[in-house]
């Protein structure tokens, strides 16, 4: 997930963003398996579930959303070749079948993927799925109008590159073969292991050639899902979904489908929304919220009440909030000085800055702590939890400056608790524990943002975050160090310009491998590897913690997203 916002786009996520079987019944399976909110008895099919946002569900067509696994709405209505599994915890960040038999079958070397679908498939209007849908729902994501999705089909197909879509090329990607209707083929100009990861996202979501149109089709895209969409206004800030009576639980193993219906409304604010989740009033009783986290003084008061204590979700995403260097600009081109501020930042008030323990936990490694990702514990300049001051400063003497140094440190004003001024003054009370001066430049988040991500201006010292495309290690590493992916005009990731031959090699050799388990263990210790160049400050992980009403029921919180998961919950 990009720097930018990833609790509005991925959880969307998402947050950060950001943040989970089968039966005969297309209108929704009964569980005698699932978890129950409150001790009520087991969740059943019926009613309505009220959605609160913040943000609209906008461009909701599966060729421009970008999301983490799917979405959390999306892929209500969007069912795509593999998904992400709708379990607790770790188990939830595991990918898993959907559309496809299975998650992929690979060529020896990664560079080709078949997928075949499963029988009975079908459309919000009874007709069949095949997988010329899906060879186009993947094409259209090409075209320019259609712009916003994830970038790695252009980079990964063969041909990718300079493919402009459907409606400019009728003839298609050669790439991508449907040698007959339940088969799809993928060629890549590279290895790519994680292939069945990127499967997951709404661009491989199926789509009627016949009934494409193009730019409005996402006031009423074509269900492949148990939910249609039956209102969109104000491009998703108000989404009603009813069923999808074409879906059958027996070709979906993953989506509960309890609810009759779903009614998104958006545009909120936060506390709004938190107070009508409190309060459970009337629709709200049966409501979640699927990107507004508790706020500190809200988390305060509920802790306080054990009634609405029982009705708070907690999950975590894959996502890093860290400090950021600029090694062109001095001193940042010292490795000692990038080392001695990390050995004096400290942890606890950068993590009472961003709500406290409840809702932050510091980060010494720059991948997430969570297995997917291949997390090695590590701490390669340990400042404690308050800042090593003493041996910054004997690191400042070392590289010249033992009378202290004046340094810039650039941040966003939007109240986020992550790149916002409060983050910002915690590393500036910290350093200047160790003799270092810091100077705070604030910036609107538009210019935050392009200043950061500009290969030209970017400064030398700055906070940042990134969240997860999907929990692995390399939709975390290769972004931010892959020198290959240094883009000199236009959005640049790679903060630190690393353009390390092994660094880049150990890449493409983890990329190679189809056994995740033993691809998460080389991204773990690449991570450490990177680590020791001093290029950022990991600071810490969110933790999200979110209300849902009294009425709601069998709530799932993977670390896949890290918030709760809407296909799985029931309502009284």
């Amino acid at each position: 997930m990009r720097q930018s916002s990833v609790i509005a786009r991925r959880v969307a996520a998402a947050s950060v963003s950001l943040v989970v079987a089968a039966g005969a019944a297309a209108c929704g399976p009964k569980d005698n398996d699932a978890k129950s909110s409150g001790g009520d008895s087991q969740p059943h099919k019926g009613g309505t579930l009220t959605v609160l946002n913040s943000n609209p569900q906008s461009d909701f067509d599966p060729a421009r959303l970008y999301t983490s696994g799917g979405g959390n709405v999306p892929s209500l209505v969007f069912r795509t070749l593999t998904t992400r599994n709708r379990e607790d915890g770790a188990a939830g960040a595991e990918v898993v079948p959907d559309l496809a038999t299975d998650t992929g079958r690979p060529s020896e070397n990664a560079t080709v993927w078949t997928y075949t679908l499963k029988k009975g498939l079908k459309f919000e209007d009874g007709t069949p799925i095949t997988s010329a849908d899906v060879k186009y729902g993947i094409e259209r994501s090409f075209a320019a109008e259609l712009s916003g999705g994830a970038p790695y089909l252009r980079d990964w197909l063969i041909g990718g590159a300079d493919y402009q879509g459907p409606y400019k090329d009728k003839k298609g990607l050669d790439s991508i073969e449907t040698p007959d209707a339940l088969t799809i083929v993928f060629h890549l100009n590279k290895p790519e292991g994680e292939f069945p990861y990127l499967a997951t996202q709404t661009q491989f979501t199926p789509v009627p050639k016949a009934k494409d149109t193009g730019t409005k089709y996402e006031e009423h895209p074509v269900s492949s899902g148990p939910y249609k969409v039956v209102k969109n206004e104000n491009d998703g800030e108000r989404l009603t979904l009813e069923r999808n009576t074409h879906w059958s639980a027996s070709t979906d193993a993953e989506r509960k489908a309890y609810p009759d219906t779903i009614d998104v409304r958006s545009g909120l604010d936060s506390s709004v929304i938190n107070q009508r989740l409190s309060s459970s009033q009337g629709a709200d009783a049966t409501a979640v919220t699927t990107d507004t986290n508790l706020g500190p003084a809200e988390l305060a008061k509920v802790t306080g009440d054990k009634a609405l204590a029982s009705r708070v979700g907690t999950g975590h995403f894959g996502y890093t909030n860290y400090l950021a260097f600029n090694p062109k600009v001095k001193p940042f081109d010292d490795p000692k000085v990038r080392q001695a501020i990390s050995y004096a930042v400290d942890r606890s008030s950068v993590i009472n800055a961003a709500g406290g323990s409840s809702l932050a936990e510091p980060a010494t490694t720059y991948l997430p702590n969570q297995k997917s990702f291949g997390y090695t514990p590590y701490d390669l300049f340990p400042a404690g939890a308050s800042g090593n001051a003493a041996k910054a400063r004997e690191l400042l003497a070392q590289a010249g400056h033992k009378n202290g140094l004046t340094i810039t440190l650039t941040h966003s004003n939007s109240k986020d608790f992550e790149t916002s001024p409060e983050i910002a003054t915690a590393v500036q009370d910290a350093l200047k524990k160790a003799g270092i001066t810091v100077k705070l430049q604030g910036l609107e988040e538009n210019d935050y943002s392009d200043k950061i991500h500009s290969a030209k201006n970017e400064p030398g010292f700055f906070l940042a975050h990134w969240g997860a495309d999907w929990p692995s290690g390399g939709p975390f590493l290769a972004p931010i160090f892959d020198g290959r992916q240094i883009v000199k005009d236009g959005a640049n990731f790679n903060s630190g310009f690393l353009d390390d031959k092994s660094v880049n090699g150990e890449i493409d050799a983890i990329n190679k491998l189809t056994d995740l388990d033993e691809a998460a263990k080389r991204w773990g210790a690449l991570d450490k590897k990177i680590g020791e160049q001093a290029l950022t400050v990991p600071l810490f992980h969110p933790v999200y913690k979110r209300l849902y009403g009294e009425g709601v029921k069998n709530i799932v919180i993977s670390d896949w997203t890290g918030v709760l998961d809407i296909s799985q919950v029931a309502v009284k």
